[in-house]
């Protein structure tokens, strides 16, 4: 008596194999994928944010002059620190040197006592040296980018 004991199937059990061959092989393709998109967008997003630049400023000496008179008479000494765009406009503004200061002290002198005397004073003082800056200093020549003007020293009598 023979007893015969049932066979698998050769055809099921290769088309299993080749079913858990296709989904590894899946799994990994869409790991990598994941990875390549995860790593891949952190770097590209690093490389489009860019940094602000250095700020360059350009510090003056100190200036002291005599306001128009009201009642008496009275001086201003300030010393100021310029903000400016670029090296060009910090070169430029150091070959022009004796013609920042002169435009510099234009403006100040051309000041009474008490409309510096409040804080919207000084930045209306502040946005006229910068306008007056920001003309050209040369015919042809592009005018400076001064993006602000900032008190370090600022003494009223």
């Amino acid at each position: 008596m023979a007893t015969s004991t049932p066979k698998e199937n050769p055809q099921k059990s290769s088309k299993l194999v080749l079913l858990v061959i296709a989904l590894a092989v899946l799994g990994i393709a869409a790991g990598a994928a994941a990875a390549y998109f995860y790593l891949g967008g952190k770097q590209q997003l690093k490389e489009t944010v860019a940094l602000p630049a250095e700020p360059i400023f350009v510090a003056l000496e100190p200036f002291t002059v005599n306001l128009q008179p009201n009642d008496r008479r009275r001086f201003l000494h300030v010393a100021m620190t310029l903000k400016v765009a670029d090296a060009k406009s910090q070169a430029q503004l150091a070959q022009y040197l004796p013609e920042v200061r002169s435009r510099v002290l234009t403006v100040l002198s051309n000041r009474e006592s008490e409309s510096l005397l409040s804080a919207d004073g000084k930045n209306r003082l502040a946005n006229e040296i910068r306008a007056a800056l920001d003309q050209p200093f040369a015919p042809n020549l592009a005018p400076a980018k001064v993006a602000s003007v900032m008190f370090t020293t600022f003494m009223l009598q």
